[in-house]
């Protein structure tokens, strides 16, 4: 409720200013500083500030959102933006989409994130361990590939067992691998404490 007020408050700020206060850069600076949100409602110029652009991404990464095309395909901005919010790899340049690094910081952050990876990264697998670590049912968006292999599989169902409906069909099935995947799922699932 409060994150809600402030917004409005700062929404209301810059609203109503004065079409020369929504294009004052200081002005502008210091409303992104408390919430970058406030980007949307700036002056197109500003929108494509570097400076501005940083400010309102490092307090709200879906600020990015915001942000002109060019900037949505500058690395460090795009950085800055999924360090604060993994989510924001959403609005970054199919580029960026592609970078190791941006989708690694993303999904650190936020293992959702990989929905947003390109298909080269979905089927990158210390990736896709990295958005498991932080979100396990970031495992729909792995590639078919990873979801059939048996260490992310393990990896996932070691949070959630549930994460087996993910695994590909020959995990599913009765073949070898599956009954072993099966039984280490069952073997992991004796080791945890019993709440009764």
């Amino acid at each position: 409720m409060l994150f809600w007020l402030q917004l409005q408050k700062w929404v209301c700020a810059i609203v109503y200013a004065s079409v020369a206060l929504e294009g004052d850069r200081d002005v502008v600076l210091a409303a992104v500083a408390q919430n970058g949100l406030v980007l949307t409602w700036v002056s197109a110029e500003l929108k494509a500030d570097r400076g501005v652009v940083m400010a309102a991404v490092a307090q709200n990464g879906l600020a990015l959102i915001h942000a002109s095309a060019e900037l949505k395909g500058d690395r460090n901005i795009v950085l800055a933006a999924v360090k604060q919010n993994g989510y924001a790899l959403a609005y970054a340049s199919v580029a960026l989409e592609g970078d190791r690094d941006v989708v690694l910081a993303a999904v650190a952050q936020d293992g959702s994130a990989l929905e947003y990876a390109s298909e080269a990264l979905k089927g990158d697998r210390d990736v896709v361990l990295a958005a498991l670590a932080e979100y396990y049912p970031a495992l729909e968006y792995a590639s078919s590939e990873l979801k059939g292999d048996k260490q992310v599989m393990l990896a996932a169902v070691a949070q959630d067992g549930d994460s087996l409906e993910y695994a590909s069909e020959e995990l599913k099935g009765g073949s070898d691998q599956a009954g072993s995947l099966k039984h280490e799922l069952v073997s992991y699932k004796s080791l945890l404490p019993k709440f009764t």
